[in-house]
């Protein structure tokens, strides 16, 4: 027996014959039909960067699938922000794609101007990066060089797991269930004569494998926690984590993704102490299911300059040891430049202080340095400053260029996951609530200033007290706490997050905010896009919803749309 046609299947089949026996009437028919449903209809085109003709392949197979299913907008996000570093191949795909389009009558929005993944402003200017502060750091000066003195207090016990009677380790705070979970081994290891091995997860309610130690450090300065790292089998994969803690709030919120299985692996971060003198060193696994792993040779040092940002809100001072004499850039030391800076790096040596002929620095002399780093959170983000006036010059000028190349009607800023603020000269102090709705007002006047009349969509993250504006956000130095008071009433707030967030809906409706649903994120069903659906019907100025995969997972696109289309 045929199944029955869904809505919108409904739709294309008696346009199909009315287009063919009245084609005007055929046509404002399923027009009309069409303004029924949901007006937004989106669907998010991730990952792709057109460097390579395979991505426009992919990408127009998207959107040929997302047509044929009611979707009528592609959120991209694929480099219109830095549209003046791009070649001529660049601009040739990016024709493709509006024309794939233009032709499935799909608007093409882009998605700009991130802080929180700031790889847009620092490919024009690596600088610009939130910096933590290093202050006061000791040097010596020694053939015409300065360089860091570390303190040689600052050291992890055992370090290299040779300390140990049965499965307990000599010095560690803690290590989960000796003996059960973790054992002392002597048959694999890294170096020396034994490795600390953790395996049988599941022994633990939590399936905790971890093991921690705190330690002594100064306060505002640059650590390098190091660890040699085995897997074999591990599950889930890429479970292994390092973490430094100061009370409740983690200093390096780090991802490694190693393998599941690998041989020895050297893992390093970077973390800045902030205000702390004391932190709490973890390595190991938090929910593992099965497998083991091996550490060795764990390691924490004081590190020099590493990663230096240099602008007017990360200044390099220098002073000699008691405070009383500032010495001068250029004519007593050369410019503290990290030439390394284009990429960012937890490994390599940091850079010494050159002094200059005629200095008033001497051999021999004892200086206090300071200066500003940046930090990777995650796997690979880097936050940028949102005080810095040259990033409203840059979003100002990519703005134009946007206008004059893709000329939106609509564009969503990539506001999202802003996870540093507050920690150099030019923002410490501030109220980051007020910073980041100031910033996002500015964004939404670049666009508009070159494309009058431009919906203007954001992501709701940091606008949101029950989503991340609050404080205690990740190395934010404030509270994010108001943000949403600071921005247009006229923001469309593209909201996100786990499952159905009714509390983040009602918020905004509450607000007075129109809100579009970016919801699905890689799962095998639509059960939480059901669930956002429902709740969406009873609030109002919900304009309709995003099709939102973080992995490129496609295969649900036709299931969406066809949802969308038979819900309203």
């Amino acid at each position: 027996m045929n199944s029955p046609l869904s809505p919108l299947r409904r739709i294309r089949f008696c346009r199909r014959v009315a287009t063919r026996i009245f084609p005007s009437v055929g046509a404002a028919w399923y027009a009309l039909n069409l303004a029924a449903a949901w007006p937004d209809r989106f669907v998010w085109v991730f990952g792709w960067g057109l460097g390579q003709d395979s991505d426009v392949a992919a990408i127009t197979q998207v959107l040929d699938t997302a047509a044929q299913h009611g979707i009528n907008g592609a959120v991209v996000s694929f480099g219109l922000d830095t549209l003046c570093q791009h070649d001529a191949d660049y601009f040739r795909r990016l024709d493709v794609v509006q024309a794939a389009c233009d032709k499935n009558q799909i608007e093409l929005i882009p998605a700009i101007f991130s802080i929180g993944y700031g790889g847009g402003i620092l490919a024009h200017n690596r600088n610009l990066a939130e910096g933590l502060p290093v202050l006061d750091a000791p040097f010596v000066v020694k053939n015409g060089e300065a360089r860091l003195v570390p303190d040689n207090s600052v050291r992890l016990a055992n370090g290299g797991f040779e300390e140990f009677t049965g499965d307990r380790f000599k010095g560690y705070g803690f290590h989960d269930q000796p003996g059960e979970i973790s054992f002392a081994d002597t048959e694999v290891k890294h170096a020396g004569h034994a490795a600390l091995r953790m395996q049988n997860f599941t022994a633990n309610p939590y399936g905790h494998g971890r093991v921690s130690q705190e330690v002594r450090v100064k306060s505002h300065r640059c650590y390098r926690l190091g660890v040699w790292v085995k897997t074999e089998a591990l599950q889930p994969a890429n479970a292994f984590r390092l973490l430094v803690l100061a009370g409740d709030r983690e200093l390096a919120p780090r991802e490694f993704n190693l393998p599941a299985t690998t041989d020895w692996r050297h893992l390093t971060m970077l973390f800045n102490s902030l205000t702390n003198d004391r932190v709490r060193l973890y390595a190991g696994v938090w929910g593992g299911k099965a497998g083991k792993f091996w550490i060795d040779d764990w390691s924490l040092d004081e590190v020099g300059p590493v990663n230096v940002l240099r602008r007017p809100g990360t200044p390099v001072v220098v002073r000699n040891e008691d405070g009383t004499t500032t010495y001068t850039e250029s004519k007593d030391y050369a410019p503290l430049r990290d030439p390394n800076l284009s990429v960012w790096r937890d490994t390599g040596e940091a850079m010494p202080l050159k002094l200059l002929a005629g200095s008033r620095i001497h051999d021999g002399d004892r200086l206090r340095v300071s200066w500003y780093h940046s930090m990777i959170v995650n796997d690979s983000q880097v936050t940028v400053c949102m005080a810095e006036p040259e990033v409203y010059a840059i979003f100002d000028h990519e703005a134009k260029l946007l206008a004059e190349r893709v000329h939106p009607r609509r564009v969503l800023l990539n506001m999202d996951e802003v996870r540093m603020g507050g920690t150099c000269q030019a923002c410490r102090g501030r109220n980051l609530g007020e910073l980041l709705g100031g910033c996002v007002t500015k964004q939404a006047q670049a666009i508009r200033r070159y494309s009058p009349g431009a919906e203007v969509y954001v992501w709701s993250d940091m606008l949101d007290p029950n989503h991340n504006a609050h404080g205690q956000y990740y190395l934010a130095d404030g509270d994010f706490t108001g943000s949403w008071n600071h921005i247009p009433k006229d923001l469309i707030m593209a909201v996100w997050g786990g499952e159905p967030r009714e509390k983040s809906l009602r918020f905004f409706a509450d607000q007075g905010f129109r809100t579009l649903v970016a919801c699905y994120y890689d799962a095998d069903d639509l059960k939480d896009v059901k669930g956002w659906l429902a709740l969406a019907k009873t609030l109002p100025n919900v304009r309709g919803f995003m099709y939102t995969p973080w992995q490129r997972k496609y295969g649900l696109l036709p299931a969406f749309g066809d949802l969308l289309m038979d819900s309203k």
